[in-house]
């Protein structure tokens, strides 16, 4: 085998190794009282399962939106052309604090309309400007 053929072994291998860890820190799960919880998971199975969180937080979020709007069509007087046009929405977001004790880091569980849709721990925990 050539230099340039190893080269190109190399090279496909080091992409899936990238992918592969790329897609297992995408979905953040917690395991509380051996059984876990994930995202998309619902809040009533989360507070079964690890209970009232340390602190608790609910605040409205603003999310870009497309909002359809009709617009005169040009040419055709009197017949409205509909149209996306992206707003500013408000969208109430729970984030809950876990402190799991010594030796774990703490887990920030963020959810919108009764859903988790994250999960982080420790530094990675700290929330976005809103």
């Amino acid at each position: 085998m050539n230099a340039d053929g190893g080269r190109w072994i190399f090279r496909c291998l080091a992409l899936g190794a990238l992918l592969t860890a790329g897609s297992a820190v995408q979905a953040q799960s917690l395991r509380c009282n051996d059984v876990g919880v994930r995202e998309g998971d619902s809040k009533v199975w989360l507070l079964r399962t690890c209970g009232q969180p340390a602190i608790a937080d609910s605040y409205c979020a603003r999310v870009l939106t497309n909002v359809p709007q009709p617009v005169p069509y040009p040419g055709y007087p009197g017949v409205p052309q509909v149209q996306q046009v992206p707003q500013v929405a408000c969208v109430m977001t729970d984030e809950w604090l876990y402190e799991r004790g010594d030796g774990y880091l703490p887990a920030v569980i963020r959810m919108r309309e009764g859903r988790i849709i994250s999960i982080r721990f420790g530094e990675q925990g700290r929330s976005e400007p809103r």
